[in-house]
């Protein structure tokens, strides 16, 4: 369990606490500036502010009301940064052992070779960082901050360097890794589809305020989240499985709240599948449509309405056993009478939904 409870006036003011799991992934999301970085680096022990206490399992790094501020090579953490920060001249191998010193010689290339085979490098081992694509640099960087046994692993903004497509193979890493590995995680990010697709939890901080903390689900119903990233960013994710790959280039999926169809997505018949939906994407109806060229149609429930600050309102459904969020005017809402309880359809174009919303689950091997 890591603990963190930082308060500072200057220079960037701060006041944020927060818990993350063994196993669970926190994301710290927030605009440029708000103080995500900081967060991370009083974690690290890079920065100290004025009011602070960080505890890791019990074990106290940084306590300024008792003055403990253990130094960052004394605190075990896995950091990757944006950047890389590979060793040019050193294979992969040899960046994953500079971080396994604490092992006897010949223990480390095996060990190194282990990490490496975890997230899919295990052939590359003896390329050096210039022979290698961004996103297999940024592996040997996550394969290395692995390689210290932390009991803690920081992510700061690691995808957004690469393009899209590899961006969305590192999601899946990500993913597959959080089912080998029994720490907390921490992702810094300002992209609300990354923090919906990798994390349990997510903190939406606004000039160092904490302005709204719980699961995806709650952070995006929370009027004061919404504000600080853009109600354009309010979405939901439904959890899936792929039925099968149709002739047309379509993929059936099979959710709890019946069947979806979306362009094709790579990925084997069984995989799980998560698929990020937003709310303005989303039509309601009360009764089931006919007609329609859109070809997903899910039977919901009203469970609350929200209204916004301007001609906008936030319907939270209940889609089988996912919550799903539509985004509609205030006057469809009162035209069609809705009220909580109601029972209604959830209307969204096969084409709404972008490929980099859609994280296919793939095995472990």
């Amino acid at each position: 369990m890591l603990e963190v409870k930082v308060k500072a006036g200057v220079p960037i003011p701060l006041d944020v606490s927060f818990q993350v799991a063994a196993g669970e992934v926190l994301a710290l999301v927030g605009a440029s500036g708000s103080g995500k970085s900081t967060l991370l680096r009083t974690i690290a022990g890079l920065y100290q502010p004025s009011e602070a206490r960080v505890a890791v399992n019990g074990a106290v790094w940084l306590d300024t009301g008792a003055g403990i501020n253990l130094p960052t090579r004394r605190r075990r953490l896995g950091m990757v940064f944006q950047s890389y920060g590979l060793f040019p001249h050193m294979t992969a191998a040899g960046n994953v052992m500079a971080a396994l010193e604490y092992l006897p010689k010949p223990e480390r290339a095996a060990e190194a070779a282990r990490l490496l085979a975890l997230v899919n490098l295990g052939d590359m081992e003896r390329r050096r960082p210039a022979e290698l694509s961004g996103g297999q640099q940024q592996r040997v960087a996550v394969a290395r901050a692995l390689a210290r046994r932390p009991e803690v692993l920081l992510l700061d903004e690691p995808f957004s360097a690469v393009d899209r497509s590899t961006r969305e193979k590192l999601y899946q890493e990500i993913r597959n890794l959080r089912r080998v590995l029994n720490m907390p995680v921490v992702l810094v990010t300002h992209d609300m589809s990354e923090a919906q697709m990798l994390a349990d939890r997510m903190v939406v901080i606004d000039c160092g305020r904490m302005l709204a903390s719980g699961s995806a689900a709650e952070v995006m119903i929370d009027p004061a989240a919404l504000r600080g990233v853009g109600l354009r960013e309010a979405g939901s994710v439904l959890n899936a499985r792929i039925v099968a790959h149709e002739e047309d280039g379509l993929t059936r999926l099979d959710t709890s709240a019946g069947s979806l169809l979306l362009p094709r997505i790579e990925g084997a018949a069984g995989a799980a599948v998560r698929v990020r939906i937003m709310a303005h994407e989303v039509i309601l109806s009360r009764d089931a449509p006919q007609g329609l060229s859109a070809l997903n149609i899910l039977p919901v429930t009203v469970l609350a309405l929200r209204q916004g600050d301007g001609p906008g309102m936030l319907v939270e459904l209940q889609a089988g056993e996912e919550t799903i969020l539509a985004r509609i005017t205030q006057r469809s809402a009162l035209a069609m009478g809705l009220q909580a309880g109601d029972a209604c359809h959830a209307i969204l174009k096969t084409m709404a939904v972008a490929q980099d919303n859609v994280g296919v689950m793939q095995p472990v091997i």
